[in-house]
C-alpha cells in the first residue's frame, strides 16, 4: 500500500510552520512577542511598518498556529500560542548561530566596544539571593509588566541616565533586556560604566531566562 497520499498531506501541514518562519519580519515579530503580548499598532510602531503589513504577517503566523489573538474593542492583542513557540524560535536561532558565521560577525560588529564579558544566569541566581548584585531590566516598562526576572528593577534604558542616583555604587549592577541580540543592555552597561558604576550585562535576556524555567517575578 502506498503511503504517498498520507505523506503529501502530512508534510504540507509541516510546511505551514516552515512557510510562516520564512520571513525576517515574521521572525522579528516572534522575537517581540516573546517579551509579552502586543497590540498590532504597537508592533507596527516598533518595526517601523504599516499596520496593514504587520497584520498580514501576523495572519500568516496565526494560520500556522504560532500566535493567538484576541480582540479588545477596536484593537487586537497578539501573543505567542504557548511556550513551545518560544522554544522553536530559540532553537531556530541556535541552529542558525552554529551554521551561519555571518551572525556572529554581525553581533561583533554592532556590540559596543570595551564592554567585555557577560554574567551567566546560574551565577546571577546565587548572587541575587545573597544580595551581592542589583539586577535591572532595561526593556520598556510594558514588557517588564508582562514578565521579568524575580528581583529585577524596571529601569528602561531611555530613563537610566535620570535614575542613576537611585542605584547603589557599592554593588555590581547587572543589566538585561530582550535577549542575546538586543542592544539595550549594552547601552545601559556602557552608560553605567561611564558614570563610575561596576556594571555587566546578563548572558541572554528575558526569553532565554523564561525558556530555561528559572524563577520569574510574576
Amino acid at each position: 500500500m502506498s503511503h504517498r497520499a498520507f505523506k503529501n498531506k502530512l508534510y504540507a501541514e509541516f510546511a505551514r510552520v516552515g512557510t510562516a518562519l520564512g520571513s525576517d519580519k515574521r521572525l522579528e515579530l516572534l522575537d517581540l512577542l516573546s517579551q509579552g503580548p502586543r497590540y498590532v499598532d504597537a508592533l507596527a510602531a516598533e518595526m517601523e511598518m504599516s499596520v496593514a503589513n504587520i497584520s498580514q504577517h501576523l495572519q500568516v503566523l496565526r494560520n500556522a498556529k504560532l500566535v493567538a489573538s484576541e480582540r479588545e474593542g477596536n484593537r487586537v492583542l497578539y501573543r505567542l500560542t504557548d511556550e513551545s513557540v518560544l522554544s522553536l524560535w530559540l532553537h531556530l536561532r541556535t541552529v542558525a548561530e552554529e551554521h551561519i558565521p555571518e551572525i556572529g560577525l554581525l553581533r561583533d560588529q554592532y556590540t559596543l566596544e570595551g564592554l567585555g564579558g557577560e554574567m551567566q544566569p546560574s551565577d546571577l541566581e546565587s548572587l541575587l539571593s545573597s544580595g551581592e548584585v542589583v539586577l535591572i531590566d532595561v526593556r520598556p516598562s510594558l514588557e517588564f509588566e508582562s514578565g521579568h526576572i524575580a528581583g529585577a528593577l524596571s529601569v528602561p534604558v531611555d530613563e537610566l541616565s535620570g535614575r542613576l542616583d537611585s542605584l547603589p555604587r557599592d554593588k555590581r549592577i547587572v543589566a538585561y533586556c530582550r535577549g542575546k541580540y538586543c542592544l539595550f543592555a549594552d547601552e545601559a552597561v556602557a552608560l553605567l560604566r561611564s558614570r563610575g558604576f561596576d556594571a555587566i550585562r546578563l548572558d541572554g535576556g528575558w526569553p532565554e531566562w523564561t525558556a530555561s524555567q528559572r524563577p520569574d517575578g510574576n
